[in-house]
């Protein structure tokens, strides 16, 4: 499997995990050094606090909301780490289009370890 393949099946964990509010899933992508930032700004340093904020926000999260992630653009640094780039669209927990909202946009850097794609930083912007 082609790493750009593995990358779309990281981000589409992403999308199953954030849909079905399961942490756990969400937070195993995760270095354990990792950086994560909120569309709202706040910074959340290390898995375990990335896991803790994650643990508060994530159940009940989905019941009126959610969004679809679609890869937009992959940017391989190096063989073992990229910038990928996401166009997030807010949808109801039915896939229906949710229109007035506005979409994310984030970007990931991911690094490859032990074979396997792993989120080093993450930066979630809402889209004016």
């Amino acid at each position: 499997m082609s790493d750009t393949t593995e990358i779309e099946q990281l981000v589409a964990t992403v999308q199953h995990a954030q849909q079905n509010e399961l942490a756990e899933e969400f937070i195993g992508l995760f270095r354990a050094d990792a950086i994560w930032t909120t569309a709202h700004g706040k910074r959340l340093t290390g898995r375990d606090e990335i896991a803790s904020f994650t643990r508060q926000v994530l159940p009940g999260a989905a019941k009126e909301a959610t969004a679809t992630y679609e890869v937009a653009h992959v940017l391989f640094i190096r063989p073992d780490v990229a910038a990928v780039k996401i166009r997030q669209r807010p949808v109801r927990p039915d896939g229906t289009p949710i229109t007035g909202q506005n979409e994310g946009s984030p970007l990931y850097l991911l690094s490859k370890e032990d074979g396997e794609w792993r989120i080093a930083a993450g930066q979630n912007t809402i889209v004016l």
